[in-house]
């Protein structure tokens, strides 16, 4: 069990490391975003399956498990709204605008 915690926990490591450097060298903010969110939901899912197995007991899985459940649940919402907050001021610069406008229901003001 340790051997196998000790691999996951390791492949979160270097998952993590992948991420990040894609984080620095990917082109623009949508590739940029999609590294970040991606490895790193999948590195912290491995680093606690890892702890789980160095762990066993019932009060450190439950934890460990609601950790991971936070993160299939918020990581992918946030995934989106930065992407398409990332569209949003793409477009804007491209037409020239100097804000985008946050929603696009917003009603313009007389």
């Amino acid at each position: 069990m340790n051997v196998l915690a000790s691999v996951l926990i390791v492949s979160a490591a270097v998952l993590l490391l992948i991420a990040a450097w894609g984080v620095i060298k990917l082109p623009d903010a949508l590739a940029r975003q999609h590294a970040a969110t991606k490895a790193g939901t999948l590195a912290l899912a491995l680093a606690c399956t890892g702890a789980m197995l160095v762990m066993p007991e019932w009060e450190w899985v439950r934890r460990l498990l609601l950790i991971v459940v936070f993160l299939l649940v918020t990581l992918p919402v946030a995934s989106h709204l930065l992407a398409r907050a990332a569209v949003r001021e793409s477009a804007a610069h491209q037409r020239g605008i100097k804000e985008a406008p946050v929603l696009s229901t917003r009603k313009k003001l007389p």
